[in-house]
């Protein structure tokens, strides 16, 4: 029987496939692309001048990633020479409003963990 998440409940649990998701969609350049993604379709190149620090390979590998899991597609368009673009589909949506809570949950908390940070690294010297 394959172990599953409760949240009327409160029961999480994380499986090995929940912890490779999570990993392949919310690391900081699926975070990035989905950000631009989000406002529109792109192609390869715009993607990386929005993105400077990703290099060619991570954002190739990236974009895979997103695409296998559904939450891009990947177009191949009609044009000279043969352009590709990405953009964000219905299932990759629906991560919008669970990653606001997030980031709205760290902006909110940010003073506290920076608090925690310090005390930590200090008790280290």
């Amino acid at each position: 029987m394959r172990d599953t998440t409760d949240i009327a409940s409160g029961d999480l649990t994380v499986t090995p496939p929940h912890r490779e998701l999570l990993d392949q969609v919310l690391d900081k350049w699926s975070l990035a692309v989905l950000n631009e993604l989000c406002d529109h379709p792109s192609r390869f190149n715009e993607l990386r001048r929005a993105i400077p620090a990703v290099t060619q390979k991570s954002l190739t590998a990236t974009l895979r990633r997103l695409e296998r899991n559904g939450i891009i597609a990947r177009e191949v368009l009609d044009a000279r020479p043969i352009a590709v673009e990405y953009r964000i589909t219905p299932l990759g949506k629906t991560l919008r409003h669970p990653v606001d809570v997030l980031l709205a949950w760290a902006d909110a908390h940010m003073p506290a963990i920076e608090d925690a940070r310090t005390r930590f690294d200090s008790e280290g010297d």
